[in-house]
């Protein structure tokens, strides 16, 4: 079996920013250390919840490396390498290998549609300057480009592409890959309303930023599932849903924002050209936060 070191709950920490613009990086620390401690079982910087696309080189090397050291082993840490060209994909890669990163995610993100070829080279390319497992995302609606689980088994011959993070939302891609690729696939659900479902279909992990928020309730489902609960995983599922649905419904950055400003926790400005969410939105938030018991009301 290929080496595909996560599992369980893979959370994704928001980057947050000071008053200035600036990267807040000691409260990245601490809102890491908070996922850490409420027992996720990885941490996933630089991804959509991130604002990767948003971020400088150097932010994002500072991002890495302040995660990284702040989760100083405990749990697995994977992080998102992604970029416009190949070498710079390259670039971040190596660094995130560098300061000790467990795993990177790669999302092709590109102006002009890339042919299978071109994913291919793109893949292959990264995965020969580094050592690390490599995880290949699919998510269009972000990245604009949509890898048919066709492509992506081709990908996953790459020696070090061993785990699929699939965010499209239809569940028939993954029974598709298991087809295609071999039931021992690593694949990762990225769409949060599909946990259940992901689970149910042989999903290793589920890739979500909502322990930012509900971090019990989304490790207690993980867990319902490992000892085959499914009654009670269905139960748990059911009663996160609003959430889960609630933040893919308005971005992930603008959710989790408003949702931990609401908790207390000031994670400043999102960057621009990115909007915080409208008065009547953050009240819809606030009343599903008292429903889940995380909020008074």
């Amino acid at each position: 079996m290929k080496n595909a070191p996560l599992r369980g709950i893979v959370s994704y920490p928001i980057t947050p920013f000071q008053e200035d613009g600036r990267v807040n990086l000691e409260l990245l620390r601490e809102l890491v250390e908070r996922q850490v401690k409420a027992g996720v079982h990885a941490i996933a910087p630089l991804g959509s919840t991130g604002v990767l696309p948003y971020l400088t080189d150097e932010e994002r090397e500072a991002v890495t490396e302040t995660t990284v050291q702040q989760v100083a082993g405990r749990v697995p840490t994977l992080v998102g390498v992604s970029s416009l060209t190949t070498e710079r994909t390259v670039h971040h890669a190596r660094f995130a290998e560098r300061v000790g990163a467990t795993a990177v995610m790669i999302i092709p993100m590109s102006y002009w549609k890339l042919t299978d070829a071109e994913i291919l080279r793109h893949f292959d390319t990264v995965a020969k300057a580094i050592s690390l497992p490599i995880a290949l995302y699919n998510n269009p609606a972000t990245g604009g480009i949509d890898l048919s689980p066709e492509v992506i088994s081709k990908v996953l011959e790459i020696p070090n592409v061993t785990m699929v993070k699939e965010s499209t939302g239809d569940v028939n891609r993954m029974h598709r890959l298991v087809q295609l690729a071999g039931e021992q696939v690593a694949f990762y659900n990225g769409s949060n309303p599909l946990a259940l479902a992901a689970f149910v279909a042989g999903a290793r992990g589920w890739c979500t930023a909502a322990p930012h928020l509900i971090p019990e309730l989304n490790v207690q489902l993980y867990e319902a599932i490992e000892r085959k609960e499914l009654d009670r995983a269905r139960v748990l599922f059911y009663r996160q849903l609003p959430l889960l649905q609630f933040i893919v419904k308005h971005g992930l950055p603008r959710a989790i924002s408003a949702g931990l400003e609401l908790t207390g926790t000031r994670v400043g400005s999102l960057r621009a050209p990115l909007l915080p969410l409208e008065a009547p939105q953050v009240e819809d938030l606030r009343r599903i936060l008292v429903t889940l018991e995380v909020l008074r009301a």
